[in-house]
């Protein structure tokens, strides 16, 4: 049975204001201390690497030390934070590691596949169509830096999805379904800062301030999911595949994620086609259609 994921409590929970600052604090400090260090002590062993790190050169950082070696760096922290989350459910909260990512008994492979998959081909199409519309996306793969890059999309990028899901969509929305004591309002908070967390991005400076609607609606659409579903299976496989497309699949000189993808975008920045088209029209569609295929209520409490 899935149940009760935002609002539901064991006898033994602890959910007092002073937990969940105690806990996001303790987040912070594990992603900006414990994971920032390995970062900070190459760039101070590099001259080249301290210069464009100071500027905030992200792209000239990455022609330093190479794309792979600032992915891994880039994505090092979120192992970090993660780790802070559920030590702190565990231990401040007393939430048990199962109700951090779902309300079923046991974590629901199955969903987490056909959400990554279903995201995964869709993406595809739109590489097709782009590559073909545009003349502009070229095969990239170099063969001196794809298995690197494929460990490290595979084993780190996930766990970077892994802790937002958790974070976002599952203990803020916890805590906020608790405060408001509506879970939908819950769904348009976090999903409001899981946008504003992306306003660093250098997408944010290549493409405006527009780009922050297609991440607060995305962040809205995996709210929905998590709380329709009563977990987090649905959003983790469809942010997972997401991100491990932009670093593997599909890179350009203008996203957060420089890589040696199979293939490169050399067209214009632009909030494009494929992006309306997601959050307008198919992420409605996805709702819909995981609703029909698991039965969701849809009153706002449900």
């Amino acid at each position: 049975m899935r149940f009760g994921f935002l609002l539901s409590d064991s006898e033994t929970s602890v959910n007092r204001p002073s937990a969940y600052f105690l806990t996001l604090f303790l987040v912070v400090l594990a992603y900006a201390i414990m994971g920032q260090l390995p970062l900070t002590v190459v760039v101070a062993m590099n001259p080249e690497a301290m210069e464009a790190y100071q500027s905030g050169n992200l792209f000239g950082l990455g022609a330093v030390l190479g794309k792979n070696q600032l992915l891994f760096l880039l994505v090092l922290p979120f192992v970090f934070s993660l780790l802070a989350l559920v030590l702190s459910a565990k231990f401040i909260h007393k939430w048990s590691l199962r109700s951090l990512f779902t309300s079923a008994d046991r974590f629901d492979w199955k969903r987490f596949f056909l959400s990554f998959g279903i995201w995964g081909l869709i993406l595809s199409v739109f590489l097709y169509v782009l590559t073909f519309k545009t003349g502009k996306v070229f095969w990239n793969f170099n063969p001196a830096t794809f298995l690197p890059l494929l460990l490290i999309s595979l084993i780190l990028i996930p766990i970077q999805t892994t802790c937002e899901e958790v974070l976002f969509r599952s203990y803020l929305m916890k805590g906020f379904a608790r405060s408001f004591g509506k879970a939908w309002i819950a769904v348009l908070v976090s999903g409001v800062l899981f946008g504003l967390m992306h306003s660093a991005n250098p997408e944010i400076e290549s493409l405006g301030m527009i780009a922050m609607v297609y991440y607060i609606l995305t962040g809205i659409f995996l709210g929905v999911l998590a709380w329709k579903d009563s977990g987090l299976e649905l959003s983790m496989g469809y942010h997972a595949i997401n991100n491990i497309f932009s670093a593997l699949i599909l890179t350009n000189d203008w996203q957060a994620f420089q890589t040696d993808a199979l293939f490169k975008d050399y067209n214009e920045p632009s909030l494009g086609w494929d992006s309306l088209l997601t959050v307008f029209i198919i992420q409605p569609i996805l709702i819909l259609l995981f609703g029909k295929l698991y039965g969701w209520k849809w009153s706002r409490e449900g």
